[in-house]
């Protein structure tokens, strides 16, 4: 029905030439006229009793307009998408040291700098709750006033009787993983600009990714009508999770609140950045895994519990997701997975690419490759007699009824050659150093999952001069959906690029489409986009017909900047067309809704929102890895990934994504970890918080397996987070391999060499 023109082609991205050019403008790039500056002040203690926060000092400052405390907050001074714990600037507790207690609005970033320093906080210090082990001890300070102490939420999910079942297993294995907290560190820190129009509007350009969701958070807090907040959402900085939620944008809006209508600039630092901003939940996760003595996974018993930080955020969600997945992408009969989400004083906790997935994914893949070495079994063959096929049901129950290609992504990397060569590879290994060559098998639910509509609404127009105006309604943090719904255009209305335009996230432009998170964007709006190309195209066909004296619209067919008559040859010109319509008539709109499952393991009822899920991506991964057995460093030489996404529409985009993915996920592996000691974050900025430069990473294969996702648009699923839960494990695993037996991320040269020693990691 439609044609090849530009779906499953390479080619460039429709935004690349003005990025590169530096003419494409970001949040960042805002200075109005006559701006002010707004900033806020942090608490610096991680846990205590705000006593009073004196501002006369900083209010006797020339060009200070306003120093804001809690009680100037209107509203309800709470935050939250779904959880309504976190104040816009705290009024009696401080939970965090980056928690907000004043904000200063000024004239210029010396002012405010100066404002900052003058307010005098008083604090009286608590007892620091400073992880897991302090949160859950039975005399613990609460972080929160809650019956159930310092757990946010605790939660089971079972699939048959797991005790029984492990007790009755010839093979157990056991043991406890620990991830770490891990920062976004996208280049473009949160930001944004707004103003207070005369008529009541407050207009916002901020670094979101859920604009819409934005109005909703904003208005509730600040007490003011979602429909007199506009927000603009341009190309972000990146994103990764750490911008779906509220960072600056209620503190900006107050400001601009106390602004008397001039325009507010808010632009976080790194170090505030680092101190203010969401983290990967840390997680301890302790594994029992029974099978058979043939490698058959029988039962999984497993106890996760993952650091929410000082507020719940997205934390019992992601939560909810690493419980799901925890038995990683195979056929198990038999689990029993609990769950604690856990308030402490560390830094917020929020989403990161790979939503509570990441961390798991290192634990069951870790539980595979023992089991592998205890059965002195073939990994990739214990995991191709394990993995789940289309038609399974997945570790919670939930029927594989989309696309499955998990055994495809194994059966490519068993063919690869640095598999295949992989114990030659190892025993060339040159004096005092290590090889090991490493798999991991991850997969991950797209979208929202059940309980949260998964929508979107799509616009498209045909301009005055016969151009396509496409709206955006899902952020562009760099994934490249924005330029992927142009080709999604010029596929079903037969045009070229160069007939295109494109305007981002506006929530008077665009319609509501949800954010620009869980691999969903191009899935969801995708499909809504489709829609509304094929109504336009049958009304272009129907109007052109009356002037082209076609007794049949079928008769007629959109060719690039006209519609032609076929049998003829006669050609109306789009601009011509479109000079002939109602502004009205050029629109069209398309919807559409990501399916859910009706399948619901025992327990699962407690999760209001997003779980389970039905639609996955999967992935499998090969690293070879070096040790230097001197210094315990950790090189990855090479790096091979298969990924199942359904048909690829783009595959320069296809890998521009896999390689992102794996390269943060290599920093997760090796380098990346946010210390806190007592509370107070110890790496602070890119000198004491490491991640990974282009010198730092191998060379990254990606390949394909391409298989039909018949619910998604052209056959696609998305795949911006599975790619993040593959190197942790992958790299565990090739350590294990050369006798390393890794718990605990990051791979550091000190752990290492710690293991290396006979210690634990």
């Amino acid at each position: 029905m439609l044609s090849t023109q530009t779906i499953g082609s390479r080619s460039r991205r429709f935004d690349a030439p003005e990025k590169a050019l530096g003419r494409e403008r970001f949040a960042s790039d805002e200075y109005p006229e006559s701006m002010l500056w707004a900033g806020a002040l942090r608490a610096g203690v991680p846990h205590g009793l705000l006593r009073g926060v004196d501002t006369t000092q900083a209010r006797a400052i020339p060009g200070v307009v306003a120093v804001l405390t809690a009680e100037d907050v209107p509203g309800e001074n709470r935050q939250g998408f779904i959880h309504w714990d976190m104040p816009v600037l705290c009024g009696t507790k401080v939970r965090h040291a980056g928690d907000a207690v004043a904000l200063v609005v000024a004239e210029t970033r010396q002012i405010l700098a100066e404002a900052l320093l003058a307010i005098v906080l008083d604090i009286e210090p608590l007892p620091v709750v400073d992880g897991l082990d302090a949160a859950l001890a039975p005399d613990a300070p609460l972080v929160h006033d809650l019956e159930t102490g310092n757990v946010l939420k605790q939660a089971s999910l079972r699939k048959g009787n797991a005790q029984a079942a492990l007790a009755r297993c010839p093979v157990v294995i056991e043991e406890t993983f620990f991830t770490p907290q891990q920062a976004h560190c996208f280049l473009e820190t949160e930001n944004g600009t707004a103003y207070m129009a005369e008529d009541g509007t407050l207009h916002m350009t901020v670094s979101t990714q859920a604009p819409f969701r934005d109005r909703f958070e904003i208005g509730r807090a600040l007490g003011l009508p979602p429909d007199r907040l506009h927000i603009t959402a341009p190309f972000l900085g990146g994103g990764f999770g750490g911008k779906d939620g509220s960072t600056v944008q209620c503190l900006l809006a107050l400001a601009a609140m106390h602004a008397g209508g001039r325009p507010v600039k808010m632009w976080w630092s790194r170090e505030e950045s680092m101190l203010a901003g969401y983290k990967r939940h840390a997680a301890r996760m302790h594994f029992r895994l029974g099978a058979e003595a043939d490698g058959t996974l029988t039962a999984l018993i497993c106890d996760l519990d993952y650091d929410s930080g000082a507020y719940a955020h997205l934390g019992v969600e992601i939560m909810a997701l690493g419980l799901e997945h925890s038995s990683g992408p195979y056929r198990v009969e038999y689990l029993e997975a609990n769950g604690r989400c856990i308030y402490t004083n560390n830094p917020v906790a929020g989403a990161f690419r790979g939503f509570g997935v990441a961390q798991v994914c290192f634990a069951f893949e870790g539980m595979m490759d023992r089991l592998a070495v205890r059965l002195g079994m073939d990994p990739l063959e214990l995991r191709l007699k394990n993995a789940i096929r289309q038609g399974d049901k997945n570790g919670v129950g939930v029927v594989m009824t989309g696309s499955t290609g998990m055994a495809e992504c194994l059966v490519g990397l068993q063919d690869h050659q640095f598999w295949r060569s992989r114990d030659e590879w190892v025993q060339s290994a040159p004096p005092l150093t290590r090889r090991g060559v490493g798999i991991s098998a991850v997969y991950n639910g797209m979208g929202y999952g059940r309980g949260l509509a998964d929508a979107a609404v799509a616009k498209i127009r045909l301009t005055g001069d016969g151009r396509f105006r496409v709206y955006n309604s899902v952020s562009d943090m760099g994934q490249g959906n924005s330029p992927t719904f142009v080709q999604i255009v010029c596929e079903v209305l037969n045009q070229n690029e160069s007939q295109m335009e494109l305007v981002q996230p506006d929530t008077e432009r665009s319609h509501p489409s949800g954010s620009s998170s869980a691999g969903r964007t191009t899935y969801t709006y995708g499909k809504a986009l489709i829609q509304a190309c094929e109504a336009m195209r049958d009304k272009l066909l129907h109007r052109a017909a009356m002037v082209l004296m076609a007794d049949e619209a079928s008769a007629l067919s959109l060719v690039p900047g006209a519609v032609r008559h076929t049998s003829s040859g006669r050609e109306l010109p789009l601009a011509v067309l479109a000079g002939m319509l109602h502004p009205e008539d050029r629109v069209c709109i398309g919807e559409a809704m990501m399916p859910v499952t009706h399948d619901m393991p025992d327990g699962g009822e407690s999760f209001r929102l997003g779980f389970p899920h039905l639609i996955f991506p999967y992935a499998a991964h090969l690293a070879r890895v070096e040790v230097d057995e001197l210094t315990g460093l950790v090189t990855v030489s090479d790096y091979v990934a298969f990924t199942d996404g359904g048909r690829v529409l783009n595959p320069q985009n296809f890998e521009q994504q896999v390689q992102g993915a794996v390269a943060q996920g290599l920093g997760y592996a090796l380098w990346e970890d946010c210390v806190a000691e007592n509370g107070q974050l110890q790496t602070t900025d890119f000198s004491t918080y490491v991640i990974p430069g282009s010198g730092d990473l191998p060379d990254i294969e990606s390949h394909a397996v391409e298989t039909e996702e018949e619910s998604g648009p052209f056959g696609m699923k998305g795949i911006g987070e599975v790619g993040m839960n593959g190197p942790l494990p992958a790299v565990a695993s090739a350590l294990l391999r050369m006798g390393l037996p890794m718990i605990r991320a990051p791979f550091t040269p000190e752990r290492v060499l710690k293991v290396l020693c006979g210690g634990n990691s």
